[in-house]
């Protein structure tokens, strides 16, 4: 696998987040728990939109697509971590690197970009609640939904097309637990100049459009809870945008602070170790952030408990 053409390369070695044997158990049992938490929570979050009726407003729409992007970032990842952990292996094929770089890519773009479409749901209930249902028809809904997951599949197509036309130097040591892109890069041995730039550009404009979205809606969102008179409907215009507002400082908070970590820190192990905050810890806190803080969710999850457990014979039995 020396230097030459990509096609050379058939596998990489994950480096994982430690080479200590005694800590790989104790990795599996923590980053399996924690999948199974995300995968859990947020497949309620979805069985409670999909299932009550009360819920079937354009917020809860937005917010099943969020916790499917959620459940979608952590497969992409943890799967294959725990499959490494599991068989001491560090290998990972060219095109599962490959592969798992893009939806990494395309799954993280569409959360950023539903976390703005939610804002804007936020900006127009808060603005004009009297023309909510009207703006935010079911038709705008799904249309909103498509755009950003179309957005998300050309961001991540640019992403595959920049890094399956260089080429990779002998060493294949990525030192992270999944595909980064920007650890790719670091493996290519031909001139990045160009794609630094192009890729840098694709962030810009994935990544800082929908900020700019976010930051815009709330700064008019902010506007009009100061224009109410009352406290009371201050308190109770904010409280139905604090939970999605908790999620994006987690979401781009943890972005930013790996993006300056990794600048700030040499050892890219480090970067891995702080990574692991926005690709694992945030898609699982997600649902609790909505769960806890939501009146409706938490009733339609009560009610979805009722339901299985009047269902269950035995329970049943006992309830008679």
């Amino acid at each position: 696998m020396g230097a030459g053409n990509h096609t050379g390369v058939s596998q990489f070695l994950l480096l994982g987040l430690s080479d200590d044997p005694e800590l790989q158990p104790l990795l599996f049992g923590v980053f399996l728990s924690m999948y199974l938490v995300t995968v859990l929570g947020n497949l309620l979050i979805i069985l409670a939109v999909s299932s009550d009726p009360q819920l079937h407003t354009p917020m809860y729409f937005f917010l099943s697509n969020l916790s499917l992007a959620d459940i979608s970032i952590s497969t992409t990842t943890i799967p294959k971590m725990l499959v490494n952990l599991q068989t001491h292996s560090k290998s990972i094929t060219y095109a599962g690197c490959l592969a798992q770089m893009t939806l990494f890519s395309l799954f993280g773009c569409l959360e950023s970009l539903l976390l703005t479409v939610m804002a804007y749901d936020r900006l127009v209930a808060i603005s004009h609640p009297l023309h909510y249902l009207v703006i935010m028809n079911p038709y705008l809904c799904g249309l909103l939904v498509l755009v950003s997951f179309s957005i998300s599949v050309l961001s991540s197509l640019l992403h595959s097309l920049v890094m399956s036309h260089v080429t990779f130097c002998a060493d294949v040591e990525i030192p992270h637990f999944f595909c980064d892109l920007s650890q790719l890069l670091n493996l290519v041995c031909s001139d990045t100049s160009a794609n630094n730039i192009l890729i840098y550009f694709i962030g810009t404009i994935f990544g800082g459009i929908p900020l700019s979205g976010i930051l815009y809606s709330y700064s008019h969102i902010i506007s009009s809870i100061l224009r109410v008179s009352t406290s009371g409907g201050r308190y109770k215009a904010f409280s139905t945008c604090a939970s999605h507002l908790s999620v994006v400082c987690l979401f781009y908070g943890t972005g930013i602070g790996v993006y300056l970590s990794s600048t700030v820190s040499s050892s890219p192990r480090k970067a891995a170790v702080a990574s692991v905050m926005y690709t694992v810890v945030t898609p699982m806190l997600n649902p609790f952030i909505y769960s806890l803080r939501n009146k409706d969710i938490k009733s339609a999850l009560w009610r979805i408990s009722a339901k299985y457990l009047m269902s269950t014979p035995m329970l049943s039995f006992f309830g008679s």
